[in-house]
C-alpha cells in the first residue's frame, strides 16, 4: 500500500469513528422528548440537549475538513487536531473531537504554509508555539471521505506547502451555481488574518476582482460571533449589499456557516424604513440610463454634479450649519398669551428648550416642551373659579396656542430637506449666506424630484442624517458590526451616517476602487473613508491575488484597467490556466445567431452559468428578446430583480459586479461602447472579471483600444474547434 492508500485508509478509519459517533450520539439525542414545561433546571438542561442536537446535526455530513498535527513546546508529543465548521466536543463534553475553525487553535491550519519555522496562535493564556508536523486537506460530502492532499507533511520532503495550490486549484476549478458558497476549507493566511481582526475598528479592505472580498466578510462575521459572543448579537449586525439579488446571491453562506439571524439590507431601503418616508425613490434604471449612456451622452463628471455633492463630508458640514442656523432661531421669540392678562415669556419657554431638556434632541425637546405648555394652561385654568370664564379660556386657549406653534413647526426628516433646497418653505433658518453654499445646479435637480413627489439614492445619507438629528437613535437601532461590500459606490457621507448608528466604528468595509463604475456618487479613493475615523480606528488591508478566473483572464482584464484606468492594484492570478481569452469579430447582422451557438458551445461543456454582457440595458433587452425567437432559454437581469436564478443570463454589464459565472460572453467591444475613458475601462475590467473559466469578447468593425492585447498565451483572435466535433 503507497502512502497515498496509506492516508486515505487512516482517514476513513477516522471518518467511521467520528460518524459512528456523532450519529449515535444524535439519535439519543432526538429520542429524549423536547421539555416545554415551567421546571427552571428541566429547561436549562433542554437549552444544552437542543444545543447539541444543532451541532451535532450540522457536523453529520461534512464533520471537518482539514487535519493538523501539532506538538506544543515542552509537550511530550504530537496531537491531531480535525478542524471543522462547527465544533464536536467528545461524549463526555471534556475535549473536542472536532475544532471549530474559528477557534484560536485553528488559526495555524490557516495562517501556516510550511518550512521549518515554528507555528503559533494566541491562546486564553497567552502565545503557544509548536511545531507543525502535518497539514491535511479533507473533502467529505454527505459522509463520504472524497479526497485526501496533504499540503505539508514535515517526515517527507512536502516542505514548502505546495500541496496547498494543488487543493486550492481543485477547488477553484468547481463549476458555479446560483449561490455563493462558503470558503472555510480554502481560507488563505491573508483573507485569514482579515477574517480574525480585532472587532472595533472600521477594517478597510481593497481587494481586486475574484479575491473573495465578500465571503472573507461574511466568514468574519461568523468569525466575531465566536469569539466575541458575550458582546454582540447576529440580530445586532447588518450586511448592506448594493440590491437585492445580490443579497440573494449571497445567501447561502451564513446558513452554511451555522449563523443565521444577520440582518441583511440595501441602505436605500434601510433608510427608507428608518425615516418613514412618505416620498418614493426614483427609479434606479432611470440614473443608470443617465450615467451609463455611451460616450458623449454621458454629463460630465465634477464634484458639483449632484451625487457626488451630496455624499461628501461637506454636504454633511453644510447640513450641520443649517441645523445650528434651526436651533438658534426656531424658538418663537414673542411670549405666548393663552388669553388676555396672562402671558408665558419667551424667556421660559427658552429655558425650558434649551437648558432643562438640552440633553433631548430637537424633535423630543419640542415635543416635551408643548408638553409642558399644555401642562402650564392646565395649571392656570385650575385657578380660574368661574366655570364659564374657564371654559371660554380654555377654548382661546387652543386656538392661541395652535397659533403660537405655528411660528414653531414641527419637522420630520423630508419637510427638514425641503425647507433647506426650496426658498418658497419660508424657512427663516435658511439664511442667504447658507442657501448660497448650494451649487445652482443641484438645487435646480433637488426640486425637480421634489416637484415629482420622488427622492434620489443620493439624498438617502442626508435624510439618515436629519432624522437622526431631529429624533436622535435609539439604543435598539443600533448596530454591533456592519459589512458595507461594493463600498466603493457607497458615498463617504453614506459611511459617515452609518458610523453614528454603529457601535465604537465596527466595520468591515470592502470594494475595489477598480470597479468603481458609479463614480458620479461613490468614493474616489479610501483616504475619503479614513479621514472620517480618529487614530487607531482604522485597518487598512488589500487582497490582490484573484480566485476567481483563469491566468488567462486576469492578464486580459489587467491590460483593459491598465489601458484605461492606469494607477490601480491589478489581480495577481493564482496558477490556474485554462481557455485563452476569445476576442472575435462578428458581424452585428448574424449577433443573435452566433450568440445562441457560443452559448449551446458552452453549455456542452457542462458549465452551469453562462452570461452574455452587454453595454446597455436597450442591448440586454434586444439580444434576449432575439435569442429567446432563436429558441434559446435565457432569463434577463434587471436592476429591480430580487433573486438570481443561475444558468443563461443577459445582462447589461454594470449590473453583473459581485457576480460570478462559469463563462462570459461580452458583446459590443467596439469604439463606441467601449473607448478609452476609465468609466468604460472600469465597466469592460467588471464585465471580463465575472467569468471563471472561459470568455469571449465580440465587437463588430474594430475592437475597442481597450482590447488591444494581442499575447498569443493569453488571446485568440479565431474561433477555436470545438473539442469532440464531426470532421
Amino acid at each position: 500500500m503507497d502512502k497515498n492508500q496509506s492516508a486515505y485508509q487512516e482517514e476513513q478509519n477516522r471518518l467511521d469513528a467520528i460518524l459512528s459517533d456523532v450519529n449515535r450520539r444524535l439519535a439519543e439525542l432526538q429520542a429524549v422528548p423536547v421539555y416545554r414545561g415551567p421546571d427552571f433546571t428541566e429547561q436549562a438542561l433542554e437549552a444544552v440537549r437542543e444545543s447539541s442536537r444543532q451541532s451535532l446535526a450540522l457536523a453529520s455530513d461534512e464533520p471537518y475538513f482539514g487535519r493538523l498535527d501539532f506538538q506544543p513546546e515542552n509537550a511530550a508529543g504530537k496531537s491531531a487536531l480535525y478542524i471543522g465548521k462547527f465544533g464536536v466536543d467528545d461524549e463526555n463534553g471534556v475535549e473536542p473531537s472536532v475544532i471549530d475553525w474559528r477557534a484560536p487553535i485553528a488559526s495555524m491550519f490557516y495562517s501556516y504554509t510550511g518550512g521549518d519555522e515554528k507555528a503559533a496562535y494566541e491562546s486564553p493564556d497567552g502565545l503557544v508555539e509548536g511545531l507543525v508536523y502535518l497539514k491535511r486537506n479533507l473533502v467529505i460530502r454527505k459522509q463520504i471521505l472524497q479526497r485526501v492532499v496533504d499540503t505539508y507533511d514535515r517526515d517527507s520532503d512536502l516542505l514548502s506547502g505546495a500541496g496547498g495550490d494543488e487543493f486550492l486549484l481543485y477547488r477553484l476549478g468547481e463549476n458555479k451555481d446560483n449561490k455563493l458558497r462558503d470558503i472555510v476549507s480554502t481560507i488563505q493566511a491573508e483573507q485569514d488574518k482579515i477574517i480574525r481582526s480585532a472587532k472595533n475598528a472600521a477594517l478597510i479592505i481593497q481587494g481586486v476582482a475574484g479575491s473573495g472580498k465578500t465571503t472573507v466578510a461574511l466568514h468574519r462575521l461568523a468569525f466575531l460571533l465566536y469569539q466575541y459572543r458575550d458582546q454582540v448579537k447576529a440580530e445586532n449586525m447588518m450586511i448592506f449589499a448594493p440590491n437585492s439579488m445580490f443579497l440573494d446571491y449571497i445567501s447561502g453562506v451564513l446558513p452554511e456557516l451555522g449563523v443565521g439571524h444577520i440582518r441583511q439590507s440595501t441602505f436605500a431601503d434601510w433608510a427608507l424604513e428608518l425615516t418613514g418616508l412618505s416620498f418614493p425613490l426614483e427609479n434606479p434604471a432611470d440614473e443608470s440610463a443617465v450615467w451609463f449612456a455611451l460616450g458623449s451622452k454621458r454629463p460630465p463628471l465634477n464634484d458639483e454634479v449632484s451625487g457626488r455633492w451630496k455624499g461628501s463630508v461637506a454636504f454633511r458640514d453644510f447640513l450641520e450649519s443649517c441645523f445650528d442656523s434651526y436651533a438658534r432661531t426656531c424658538l418663537p421669540q414673542e411670549p405666548f398669551h393663552p388669553w388676555d392678562g396672562k402671558t408665558l415669556p419667551a424667556a421660559t419657554v427658552g429655558v425650558w428648550y434649551n437648558e432643562e431638556y438640552k440633553h433631548l434632541p430637537p424633535a423630543k425637546r419640542r415635543e416635551r416642551v408643548v408638553a409642558r405648555i399644555k401642562r402650564w394652561i392646565t395649571m392656570e385654568l385650575d385657578k380660574v373659579w368661574d366655570s364659564k370664564q374657564k371654559k371660554e379660556r380654555k377654548t382661546k386657549s387652543t386656538q392661541r396656542l395652535k397659533a403660537y406653534l405655528k411660528g414653531w413647526p414641527e419637522f420630520d426628516a423630508l419637510s427638514f430637506y425641503k425647507a433647506v433646497f426650496d426658498p418658497k418653505a419660508g424657512a427663516a433658518w435658511m439664511t442667504e449666506e447658507l442657501r448660497g453654499r448650494i451649487p445652482e445646479a443641484v438645487a435646480k435637480d433637488t426640486l425637480a424630484s421634489f416637484r415629482r413627489k420622488k427622492v434620489r439614492h443620493e439624498d438617502l445619507p442626508a435624510l439618515v442624517f436629519i432624522h437622526a438629528s431631529l429624533h436622535g437613535i435609539e439604543g435598539s437601532e443600533r448596530f454591533d458590526h456592519v459589512v458595507i461590500d461594493e463600498a466603493q459606490d457607497a458615498s463617504p457621507f453614506q459611511i459617515a451616517v452609518l458610523d453614528q448608528y454603529t457601535r465604537q466604528h465596527s466595520f468591515t468595509i470592502l470594494g475595489d476602487l477598480s470597479q468603481g463604475i458609479h463614480a458620479y456618487r461613490g468614493t474616489q479613493d479610501w483616504a475619503e473613508l479614513t479621514s472620517l475615523f480618529g487614530e487607531g480606528e482604522t485597518a487598512y488591508f488589500e487582497l490582490e491575488r484573484s480566485y476567481r478566473s483563469t491566468m488567462e483572464i486576469i492578464r486580459f482584464a489587467n491590460h483593459v484597467l491598465s489601458t484605461g484606468v492606469g494607477a490601480g492594484l491589478l489581480a495577481v492570478p493564482v496558477f490556474r490556466s485554462g481557455e485563452r481569452v476569445k476576442v472575435l469579430r462578428v458581424e452585428k447582422e448574424r449577433e443573435s445567431v452566433f450568440l445562441r451557438e457560443a452559448v449551446e458551445r458552452l453549455l456542452r461543456r457542462n458549465y452551469d452559468t453562462v452570461a452574455v454582457i452587454t453595454r446597455t440595458e436597450e442591448d440586454a433587452v434586444r439580444l434576449h428578446a432575439q435569442l429567446g425567437e432563436l429558441g434559446l432559454a435565457a432569463s434577463r437581469i434587471t436592476a429591480d430583480q430580487k433573486q438570481y436564478a443561475g444558468g443563461v443570463s443577459v445582462v447589461p454589464v454594470y449590473l453583473t459586479k459581485g457576480l460570478e459565472f462559469d463563462a462570459a460572453i461580452l458583446t459590443d467591444a467596439d469604439p463606441l461602447r467601449y473607448g478609452a475613458d476609465a468609466q468604460d475601462a472600469k465597466l469592460l475590467y467588471v464585465g471580463c472579471t465575472r467569468a471563471l473559466h472561459d470568455l469571449w469578447v465580440l465587437y463588430d468593425g474594430e475592437p475597442s483600444p481597450l482590447v488591444s492585447v494581442d499575447d498569443p498565451e493569453i488571446v485568440t483572435r479565431e474561433l477555436p474547434r470545438e473539442e469532440g466535433a464531426g470532421s
